[in-house]
């Protein structure tokens, strides 16, 4: 039954698979395992009440009770539910015996909700109990450089680099890496990228499989592509009733998304979902999966029936109200996801409706950029970053799909350069309310207050809770050596979006 469940899940066939597992924890009702399993499929399926009920029970039987609350924990935070993580850190460190680790992970979490004096607290208690502990000397490293404290970082880095195992080896490299940027020691720096890139390279070769398959179905389906075929679909939408506000936030990752993303998310007739799976979940894979594995992309679209787009549009903004936890209730949504930027053409066949917001930056930067970024483990969507070549080629694959579709779209999209919008904000917010029928509102300026007062989940959630600044711009420049055997590729896209 659970190998059942879990080919019910590989298809996305998630109400299967949530059926088998209830089926399956009746029959063995005292198995904590399940429960916790099932209180995970729940709250990847935003399903936040029942994935609590599940877990309260695998708490109340399991045989170690810290052990299912610290599970639940991270379960929680692993399908970006925070409060109900901390519910179960929290009373997961109140329990006899706690670990340091433990200790870390509740500190780790208020650390991303900006709690900062009450991580320190607890990281004092998990290096008091084991002074050698790596995630705690990581996690304490990383308060003291966002704090200013480089060398002091620095040298706690040092400390467990060689010794750590070897996930807190591959995130000290990293945090490394950029303390030594941020010194403008930038040799250095390269090489602690490398070392944190080198922990990982076994785990790639099964995911570059997977991504040469995916890459080579779009880059045959972006050949097929013509402004004929764009506007016919975009013609549906007097037929896909009623109509909705909605547009997609993409580009590629680090360009600036996450910025812009806040600034309009900070207007009160406007809500955001940040880098959910839910288009390509609940939307774009329902209407795949009637047709035999394998088939073209095109195929599927032009074949699709109104009854089917139908459902997937109901579907959409269905599990979008049920992950943010309240209704649209007529406000624009903006959905911001880099990794939609491939299926831009899927969006306009279900929302013909749809604005598309683009961001852009200088590409050398973005390259930059993706390589420094910290992962792990890695995934389908990240392992192209473990070398410049891998982040030059992924750059290359995403951004020719906007390359393609841009000329063959006329009024419903718009591109916002990075540097436009640190040099002045406010003309940029501007210009983009108004292509999307917003009113100004002063409060977007405010962006870092309201960013303070919510969660935010991309990888640069601490930058955004600042003024804009400008010292990201022409970062690549630092960096030129190494840079230099790909800059070729990338010059068609410097050329395109005006960065010579």
């Amino acid at each position: 039954m659970l190998q059942a469940a879990t080919e019910s899940w590989q298809r996305r066939d998630f109400q299967q698979c949530l059926e088998i597992l209830e089926r399956a924890s009746r029959l063995d009702p005292a198995n904590s395992g399940i429960l916790l399993d099932l209180g995970r499929l729940y709250g990847k399926r935003y399903d936040y009440a029942a994935a609590e009920r599940c877990f309260e029970k695998a708490v109340r039987i399991a045989p170690r009770k810290m052990e299912a609350l610290v599970a639940a924990g991270q379960l929680s935070r692993d399908f970006e539910n925070y409060a109900m993580a901390e519910h179960y850190f929290q009373r997961a460190v109140e329990q006899k015996d706690i670990s340091p680790e433990t200790l870390v992970k509740l500190a780790e979490l208020y650390e991303r909700l900006r709690r900062v004096d009450d991580a320190a607290t607890l990281i004092d208690r998990a290096l008091q109990a084991n002074s050698a502990c790596a995630s705690a000397l990581l996690l304490r490293a990383k308060l003291d450089r966002q704090a200013g404290r480089l060398e002091t970082a620095e040298k706690l880095l040092r400390s467990f680099l060689t010794t750590a195992d070897r996930e807190n080896r591959v995130r000290g490299w990293y945090e490394l890496g950029g303390i030594l940027d941020r010194q403008q020691r930038y040799d250095e720096a390269m090489a602690a990228f490398l070392e944190a890139k080198t922990l990982v390279l076994p785990d790639a070769p099964p995911l570059a499989a997977q991504k040469q398959y995916g890459r080579a179905g779009l880059r045959e389906f972006r050949t097929r592509l013509t402004r004929e075929k764009l506007q016919a679909w975009l013609d549906c939408g007097q037929t896909l009733q009623p109509s909705r506000r909605l547009a997609l936030l993409c580009g590629h990752p680090r360009s600036g998304t996450t910025l812009l993303e806040q600034v309009l998310d900070s207007h009160p007739d406007i809500i955001s979902a940040e880098e959910t799976p839910i288009f390509h979940d609940d939307a774009y894979f329902p209407l795949a999966r009637s047709f035999p594995e394998g088939t073209p992309l095109m195929t599927i679209l032009d074949s699709v029936q109104p009854g089917a787009l139908q459902q997937s549009r109901q579907n959409y903004f269905h599990c979008v109200e049920l992950f943010l936890g309240n209704p649209i209730a007529g406000r624009l949504l903006i959905d911001k996801n880099p990794y939609l930027t491939d299926l831009i053409p899927v969006l306009i066949r279900v929302f013909p409706e749809i604005r598309l917001l683009v961001a852009l930056r200088d590409p050398r930067d973005v390259c930059l950029s993706c390589f420094m970024q910290s992962f792990f483990p890695i995934g389908t969507t990240n392992f192209t970053y473990l070398s410049l070549e891998g982040t030059v080629g992924e750059y290359a694959e995403l951004m020719s799909m906007w390359t393609t579709l841009a000329p063959l779209l006329k009024n419903s999209c718009i591109e916002v350069r990075y540097e436009d919008m640190v040099d002045d904000l406010e003309a940029v917010a501007r210009r983009t309310l108004d292509f999307l029928g917003v009113p100004w509102d002063a409060r977007v300026l405010g962006f870092d207050a309201h960013a303070r007062q919510k969660v935010v989940r991309s990888p640069t959630y601490a930058d955004v809770t600042k003024p804009v600044y400008k010292r990201a711009v022409g970062r690549w420049r630092n960096y030129q050596k190494y840079l230099e055997p790909h800059l070729e590729k990338l010059a068609p896209f410097v050329k395109a979006f005006g960065y010579e």
